[in-house]
């Protein structure tokens, strides 16, 4: 079974992926989106979203990051993929889920899979422009506002040369209101050659096997879950319904994670409390520090309050 980190816009960042690989057991990593338009982005760009290109394409922990790309202009897709490949990419996954209303509007993520032809298009123009032995991907939702084109998109995308595809089993119109719907999942499975991945609403091992029971998948994609349990991997792979990592052990991603770099001291901080307000959900001592940190503004004192626990 493989397991995946999946590509979420403001969370799984550098920092997030080196300390989530660093302790779960994932083969590979996706960036959040970069935006395509109509030129080829300057290097730093690649550099701010994926600074792993300059380490192999992988995290420190090794595990290898790809690079995931949003757009609707074939040839813009296609060149930037060449770049990034040259620059170290291990493989590219192009963004059919996002289901935000600015993306939505400009044309992109999730409103494309009322576009099958559009799908199959992009994927192919990808596909043709960088060799052979990079893994191609995709990522969609079941649909934009219905189902109707489910298949239609899933065909394209094989049919377009992608290595795998992963669905999100949700439409853009159900959010991430739970559930998913890992049962739609399993038509997907039956009818493509490729290996389909799922993914959505997978917390705890239970889920992830009734998941893949449901979907009829072999290899899952996380998300939210893994941040918020960051040993959901681990129990995962080991069958265990109980916690592997400690609190301690966590207080030490904590603090990796504090040591990372980020453009500034505030923009640190909000980030982990986002985290950590995540990490309430499942852990009680998350709780109890969110209530010491939570109105907090200097990186030193958090880091201060983390050492005493």
């Amino acid at each position: 079974m493989k397991l995946a980190l999946a590509p979420m816009e403001g969370l799984t960042d550098p920092i997030m992926r080196d300390v989530l690989t660093h302790v779960g057991r994932f083969d590979w990593c996706v960036t959040e989106f970069i935006r395509i338009t109509d030129s080829i982005l300057p290097d730093h760009i690649y550099y701010s979203f994926c600074p792993e290109l300059k380490t192999d394409g992988k995290t420190a922990a090794g595990t290898p990051v790809h690079v995931q790309f949003l757009g609707n202009n074939p040839e813009m897709l296609a060149a930037n993929a060449a770049k990034v490949v040259e620059l170290g990419a291990p493989a590219i996954d192009l963004n059919f889920g996002c289901p935000a209303k600015t993306v939505n509007r400009h044309r992109g993520g999730s409103v494309l899979l009322d576009e099958p032809e559009t799908v199959h298009l992009l994927v192919k123009a990808v596909r043709d422009a960088v060799p052979k032995h990079i893994p191609v991907s995709a990522k969609m939702r079941l649909g934009y506002l219905d189902e109707n084109h489910t298949l239609d998109n899933a065909h394209a995308i094989e049919d377009a040369g992608a290595s795998w595809l992963t669905v999100h089993a949700r439409t853009k119109a159900d959010g991430y209101t739970p559930p998913a719907y890992w049962e739609k999942i399993q038509p997907i499975t039956e009818a493509l050659k490729i290996n389909v991945i799922a993914n959505g609403e997978i917390w705890n091992n239970a889920d992830a096997k009734a998941c893949l029971e449901q979907s009829n998948c072999q290899d899952l994609m996380i998300g939210r879950g893994a941040v918020t349990t960051p040993d959901l991997t681990l129990c995962i792979r080991e069958n265990s319904n109980q916690a592997i990592l400690t609190w301690q052990d966590l207080v030490v991603l904590q603090q990796r994670f504090l040591s990372g770099q980020f453009k500034t001291e505030i923009g640190m901080i909000g980030r982990y409390k986002q985290w950590l307000g995540m990490m309430t959900k499942a852990y009680p001592e998350a709780q109890e520090l969110w209530s010491l940190v939570k109105r907090e503004k200097q990186l030193e004192n958090i880091l201060e309050y983390l050492n005493k626990k």
